[in-house]
């Protein structure tokens, strides 16, 4: 859910004409993108633990000089249609890990600053919204 959907569920709650009916659709529309997200959540989940199995897999063949240790990668990307096909690609792949590699370097030397905890007030601010009833 985006911050815009956040802000226009938070005026049309603070609306005092907004009716018992329309405060129970909103919330069976907030518990449906729950649950959505949860089982987004378990999938990409899931993606994960096989992808780092896989990993684990190709670096322990390796150590044991198996003869195709990248077999249990290459066998997880294939699956989800993310080998490299052609040259391009390859060179596109390579250049987009060295961004990341770099991207990551910067965050590690300079941290975001730590924001204080506790309770936040937030407004809604600009031109009223509404949801459509």
């Amino acid at each position: 859910m985006t911050r815009s959907e956040f802000d226009d569920i938070r005026a049309f709650l603070a609306d005092g004409q907004t009716s018992a009916g329309d405060l129970l659709k909103i919330a069976r529309t907030l518990v449906d993108d729950l649950e959505h997200a949860r089982m987004r959540e378990a999938v990409l989940r899931s993606y994960y633990l096989r992808l780092m199995t896989a990993a684990r897999a190709s670096v322990a063949s390796d150590s044991v000089d198996a003869p195709d240790p990248l077999a249990f990668v290459r066998h997880e990307l294939a699956e989800r249609g993310q080998l490299p096909t052609d040259g391009e690609a390859v060179q596109r792949i390579l250049s987009d890990a060295r961004t990341a590699a770099a991207l990551m370097a910067c965050m590690e030397e300079n941290p975001p600053p730590v924001r204080p905890r506790g309770l936040r007030l937030r407004r809604c601010v600009g031109t009223g919204r509404r949801l459509a009833h």
